[in-house]
């Protein structure tokens, strides 16, 4: 049996991490999508449900992303700046005429907390994504001594000289110049 090496071992479970917060994701945004009028009458601010549903299928969207790409590292970070948004949403309810302000602060505490665990997993996998390991799993061919000529430049010089033109490349009789002799 092959023993796995500790960076395998850190790679896999950024990618279970990974995975669980793409069901995550999909999980908030169902709420959102169908219980926007609950939500928005919880936080205290009525009048916000159209935008908790955009929210909510942005969060279903950015879940099935991370759940069906082989490196999600874009959808994570897409996650952080979809929490980005949020908090943003989250700190307007902050307001001493919200009643239910003591909610949105839960809700912010919950938020900023995942959004921690976003940006560590996002760039956890941008960093495995970019390190040398990951890159010789790919060799990648060079081009560096190809000129995308199919012989030297020496060799064809002159190839096309004796090239007979065919009369369908040529200018029709008619509408050649006219030379008086």
């Amino acid at each position: 049996m092959n023993p796995r090496t500790e960076t395998e071992q850190r790679s896999d479970n950024t990618l279970t991490l990974a995975r669980g917060l793409g069901w995550l994701s999909i999980a908030l945004g169902l709420a959102e999508v169908v219980a926007p009028r609950s939500l928005a009458r919880w936080l205290g601010m009525p009048g916000s449900e159209t935008l908790l549903q955009s929210y909510g299928l942005r969060e279903i969207g950015t879940g099935i992303g991370i759940l069906t790409s082989s490196s999600p590292s874009g959808w994570v970070w897409g996650r952080v700046g979809g929490d980005a948004v949020d908090i943003a949403t989250l700190a307007s309810g902050l307001n001493n005429e919200n009643p239910r302000k003591g909610n949105v602060g839960l809700a912010l505490a919950g938020v900023l907390g995942v959004t921690l665990v976003d940006a560590a997993c996002a760039s956890a996998l941008t960093m495995q994504a970019s390190s040398p390991r990951s890159q010789d799993k790919a060799v990648r061919p060079s081009y560096a001594t190809r000129s995308g000529f199919p012989d030297t430049v020496a060799n064809m010089r002159g190839a096309a000289r004796n090239f007979p033109v065919p009369d369908d490349m040529r200018t029709p009789k008619l509408l050649r110049p006219f030379h008086a002799q």
